[in-house]
């Protein structure tokens, strides 16, 4: 970068260093637990909603400290904010939970002059040369960068993708600072249930494998392009394309998707929440049948929903090609059990990894947990999702039934941890929307075993024979 570049305001740049990241969450740790005290006390002492006034001003602070952290943190707090842990809302963990979920859209921004020295520093040409238009407010901030609305010399409506200026050094700190990472898991895992027992560690592992691959913002060019190539042409799966002239390291700029948000899809009528929800489906679980390509990280908030149905997915910084073993176990495995063939359900679960040489597992065990996991598949159609179909595999981890048993006696191979990331948070977002659909008949689309008996499978099913592409185990 030359001298007369643009620099960054140093206010607007995110903290990066070992302690200056540890410090203020771990003293948020300290005086939240001394605040619990008082407020436990101001209880006893005829102030009967003490604890609950606590926990509501403890929940927004956390939230606001956790969006001005960015990076891992914030990301960490949107995870949180996305598994329903307490379907009936009656815990203390769901006070948290409402509050962090303003971080899934609503993340505290940076200035417009910082971003436009982002954009001029990264691109090497004035933000006036760059685009005719573009707008100061984002239309959308989140853990890693904000996005902006715009339009180019020669008329094209984009988005332009900035990175928060030291993010990606402070997201390096934070993945190698484990006391970091081991304070936010302990904080953030004493809201839950007292039932849950989780390791702290292998959490903090998780959260970090999510975020590693989205600071950089040329993999994520490559990969929304991949993602478009495959879907180019689909009747309701919306990928923007990348406008490679105007990407850099810290800047990505692509055609806009439009549609409303996730808040506003939430209030839609029932029929059209149901087509988004099928729209989501084919995106993530067609993954499974027709590319090794998936989108690892489902959140809500990059999602545009479209008046017709349709479902924009806007954000591929996490991405993943699994191993065709990978895709091939997991479609083998569904098959068997959609088949009830519990012999061929446990040969397969063996020659995955998921049984180890001295599990006691037996295939009647196995079978009890892939029914769980599979419930919505198996049950009457079509299926209405409930919270139960989201808490399920969480749940099972305290439970003293044969899925619960099983869950505990499960090795689940490395490969697979991802796999299981997408289908909770694909499971959450249908709950959110009350989906109500034909989850067997979309799954035997996909699979190529039935002609397709909805609008939706009618569409996808025409739309994938006119590419060419291969169906359930048939991936060439």
């Amino acid at each position: 970068m030359s001298n007369d570049q643009p620099r960054v305001p140093a206010a607007q740049t995110v903290r990066s260093g070992r302690i200056r990241r540890t410090v203020p969450i771990a003293g948020f740790a300290a005086r939240s637990a001394g605040g619990r005290m008082v407020a436990g006390l101001r209880a006893r002492t005829g102030d009967p909603e003490a604890v609950d006034k606590f926990h509501q001003r403890t929940a927004e602070r956390y939230a606001e400290m956790l969006g001005h952290s960015k990076g891992v943190l914030m990301k960490a707090g949107q995870l949180l904010s996305t598994y329903d842990l307490d379907p009936a809302g009656s815990s203390t963990f769901s006070t948290y939970q409402q509050a962090l979920q303003r971080l899934q859209s609503d993340a505290p921004p940076m200035s417009f002059d910082t971003a436009r020295s982002v954009i001029e520093s990264d691109l090497g040409r004035p933000i006036s040369e760059l685009f005719d238009r573009i707008t100061e407010a984002p239309i959308a901030a989140a853990s890693i960068g904000q996005v902006h609305e715009a339009w180019l010399p020669d008329g094209s409506h984009v988005a332009v993708k900035v990175q928060y200026p030291g993010v990606a050094q402070a997201i390096r700190d934070d993945l190698a600072n484990t006391e970091l990472l081991a304070t936010f898991m302990k904080l953030g895992m004493s809201l839950v249930p007292k039932g849950m027992r989780t390791d702290q560690r292998a959490a903090a592992a998780e959260v970090a494998e999510r975020i590693v691959e989205e600071i950089d913002y040329r993999h994520e060019a490559r990969s929304v392009s991949r993602f478009a190539d495959l879907y180019r042409g689909h009747p309701f799966i919306r990928i923007p394309d990348v406008i490679e002239s105007h990407c850099g390291d810290q800047v990505l700029t692509m055609t806009y998707i439009d549609g409303i948000s996730w808040a506003q899809a939430r209030e839609a009528d029932q029929d059209l929440r149901n087509q988004w929800a099928e729209s989501i489906s084919y995106f993530a679980f067609g993954a499974y049948r027709h590319s090794n390509l998936f989108n690892a990280d489902p959140h809500p908030g990059n999602y545009r929903f479209g008046a017709d149905g349709s479902v924009g997915f806007v954000d591929f910084g996490c991405v993943k090609q699994f191993p065709e073993r990978v895709r091939m176990g997991i479609v083998t495995m569904f098959h068997a059990i959609r088949d009830d063939d519990r012999d061929a359900l446990y040969r397969h679960m063996r020659s995955s990894g998921w049984v180890s040489d001295d599990s006691d597992l037996t295939p009647e065990e196995g079978y009890a947990w892939w029914t769980m996991m599979t419930g919505p598949v198996r049950g009457p159609q079509p299926h209405r999702y409930v919270p139960e179909d989201a808490t399920a595999l969480l749940s099972s981890a305290f439970s003293n039934d044969a899925a619960g048993v099983a869950t505990r006696k499960l090795d689940i191979p490395a490969d697979y941890v991802m796999l299981a990331r997408i289908n909770l948070g694909i499971n959450a977002i249908l709950v959110e929307l009350g989906a109500e659909i034909n989850v067997r008949a979309q799954a035997d689309d996909m699979d190529g075993v039935g002609e397709p008996i909805t609008h939706h499978g009618k569409l996808h099913v025409a739309w994938a024979r006119d590419r060419g592409l291969p169906f359930g185990l048939d991936l060439r």
